[in-house]
């Protein structure tokens, strides 16, 4: 007989990342008082790429709204890596900078791993840095990268308790696959990392009790792909055409995730939609890294950001 489902709850990324930043300001007024310390932010963008200008520049609003220090600095595209390398170190003995950000993509003509890599790995507040990989995959305190954070604060938030509940994360990347197996393996979830080499992988997706999709392919997770009453979550964002036929000819766009959300919705227990899901937690989640390294800095534990 079929399984009878209800429509999935939809988990309000938004709202989620609004009370943790209201949260992260407070933690950031308590730490000048007692310690007259105000959390730095050092945002790296080179070249002119809409987007990237875009993000930056929301960065730098939220940063500032938290009560944080906010530093960015724009670089030409002509920009070398030497150049480039140059500033970090100034940052790196930078005292007032807590958190160096370096927006990616880069030029091709510079080296992006030797760049991250001179990143301060206690202020590397985007958690991309080796040394900050490898305390997150042995246990110990680190910064952990923003995206796959925010996912398990909205996964904890939702479903409390995750021992025990079998996870499946689609993507292997060093950004959000990896790390986010890392951390539901440290919720004492049975982590599966799946990817484009699994074999049967709608079948490996269907054991999932927490399914997190990182794939960057549009709609690609189906309604059969979802084990019933499970909790998704997508982290990807796409632009695909209009549904609008009139607006697609013209070039119209519009923005969804790696999950075909209306279909999945109709099976899954839980599910973040695209946008207004996992994308607010990204830059609430810098914040939040932001304030910590600035704690750890002067040797002082960061008030817990839990809800």
């Amino acid at each position: 007989m079929p399984v009878e489902t209800t429509p999935a709850r939809t988990i309000d990324g938004k709202a989620f990342a609004s009370a943790l930043v209201s949260r992260v300001s407070a933690a950031v007024a308590r730490l000048v008082a007692r310690h007259g310390v105000t959390p730095g932010l050092a945002v790296v963008i080179v070249g002119e790429d809409p987007a990237s200008q875009i993000y930056v520049r929301n960065k730098g609003e939220r940063t500032r709204d938290a009560g944080m220090r906010s530093d960015t600095h724009r670089l030409p595209e002509t920009t070398t890596s030497d150049q480039l390398l140059g500033l970090i170190s100034d940052l790196n003995s930078d005292p007032g900078i807590h958190g160096i950000l370096v927006q990616l993509p880069l030029p091709d003509h510079i080296d992006t791993d030797a760049v991250l890599a001179a990143i301060d790995p206690d202020k590397d507040v985007d958690g991309f840095h080796v040394v900050n990989a490898g305390r997150l995959a042995v246990g110990l305190p680190g910064l952990v990268p923003c995206t796959p954070l925010g996912c398990l604060m909205l996964l904890k938030d939702r479903l409390g308790d995750l021992s025990g509940l079998n996870a499946v994360v689609l993507g292997r990347s060093n950004i959000v696959g990896k790390p986010m197996a890392q951390l539901l393996l440290s919720e004492n979830c049975t982590v599966t990392i799946a990817h484009s080499r699994t074999r049967d992988l709608p079948s490996v997706c269907r054991s999932a009790d927490i399914l997190v999709a990182a794939v960057g392919r549009p709609e690609m997770v189906r309604a059969d792909w979802i084990k019933p009453g499970a909790a998704v979550i997508d982290v990807g964002i796409n632009r695909v055409p209009s549904r609008d036929p009139v607006k697609a000819a013209a070039g119209g766009t519009r923005v969804t995730g790696d999950v075909a959300f209306e279909e999945v919705a109709s099976v899954a227990g839980h599910i973040t939609p695209v946008p207004g899901g996992v994308g607010p937690m990204t830059i609430a989640c810098l914040l939040a890294n932001t304030y910590a390294a600035a704690c750890r800095s002067i040797g002082v534990e960061p008030d817990t950001l839990a809800a």
